[in-house]
């Protein structure tokens, strides 16, 4: 691999990081004690970073990436959440937007207020 094609990995993988970290590691501090909400996460961009090209390589690597932190928050926890749970979640409890979330579990916004609104409707089913 060329420098100049390595520094443009490095430089997206730091991005990625930056962008998902944050959001990331909320969702695993809402799941698990705050040490192992830090290594989940910190094992998950560990896995990212060695596998990058590959990820990048996915048509959603942020699907990709959320996918492997969901299981192994659940793992960790012993509970996985519905993708109407998480969504709920990530948006009542996190404060997280609808493009927020899109972005952070790799799917689209029309897919997150779906999940919102299936949430929604277990959560009060009289409400039209």
């Amino acid at each position: 691999m060329r420098p100049s094609s390595l520094a443009v990995l490095t430089t997206a993988f730091y991005a990625f990081y930056d962008l998902h970290r944050p959001a990331y590691h909320a969702y695993a501090a809402a799941h698990l004690t705050p040490e192992e909400a830090q290594i989940a996460v910190s094992q998950l961009f560990d896995l990212v970073a060695r596998t990058w090209t590959t990820v990048v390589a996915e048509q959603q690597p942020s699907a990709w990436a959320w996918q492997h932190l969901t299981l192994t928050v659940a793992r960790r926890s012993g509970r996985a959440l519905t993708p109407a749970e998480t969504a709920a979640m990530l948006h009542d409890d996190l404060a997280l937007s609808v493009d927020q979330i899109a972005t952070a579990t790799g799917t689209e916004p029309a897919t997150v207020t779906a999940h919102l609104a299936a949430a929604h409707r277990r959560r009060n089913p009289c409400t039209v």
